[in-house]
């Protein structure tokens, strides 16, 4: 379930995008009629009117998640706020310039963000987060520990890398291809990750035990 919560904002915008294209002349209507006012110019292109309507919707769906667990007395975690911000700051950049080029940069910045705090947390203070986070389900040798914060870094930086990639080369002025990459390809490469990762833990526990 929690899965599937973390996967919201992602399967929002994935559906408002898939929609937006399949009905395009009504979506760019509604988007022209009721966000002209948010855009640079007022004026929206019927080809951008899809991602710019999953682009707001993602960024109601991550205020949602946000509220959600405020509303339920839980703990924010950090990384849904810093998805939170970069969401509204480059996904609202992408919308006022109608330009993708900001909603695309906003996967890598929270993976490269995210894998720099991993680091600055190790190295400026002798802390290892994911030791932190998975301790208590979890006993390990320090240095598997060490190993496994490492492979979360470099993990990050090669993941926001390929984004990049996808966005700007791979995939250049294909919105559509870089949505399906997202949706489908970055989140089916965080899945084999974790497997990965499932399986290194459970030799060194079998070692252990």
């Amino acid at each position: 379930m929690k899965f599937l919560f973390d996967l919201f904002p992602l399967i929002a915008f994935f559906a408002a995008f898939k929609l937006g294209g399949m009905y395009e002349a009504a979506t760019h209507d509604f988007v022209q009629q009721y966000l002209s006012g948010f855009v640079s110019g007022g004026l929206i292109k019927a080809d951008q009117a899809p991602w710019i309507l999953a682009t707001l919707v993602g960024i109601v769906a991550t205020a949602c998640q946000v509220s959600y667990l405020l509303l339920r007395g839980r703990k924010v975690d950090g990384m849904l706020w810093l998805s939170l911000f970069i969401f509204v700051v480059f996904g609202g950049a992408s919308i006022y310039l109608h330009d993708d080029f900001f909603l695309k940069w906003k996967p890598t910045l929270i993976y490269w963000l995210s894998g720099l705090a991993l680091l600055i947390a190790h190295v400026g203070f002798k802390k290892n987060l994911i030791r932190k986070t998975m301790e208590a389900q979890v006993q390990l040798p320090d240095a598997v520990w060490n190993q496994l914060l490492a492979a979360w870094i470099i993990f990050f930086g090669a993941i926001g890398a390929l984004n990049l990639f996808v966005a700007f080369v791979l995939y250049k002025g294909d919105m559509a291809a870089w949505v399906s990459f997202k949706a489908f390809g970055a989140t089916g490469i965080f899945f084999a990750f974790i497997v990965a990762q499932t399986l290194f833990l459970a030799k060194h526990i079998k070692e252990d035990a």
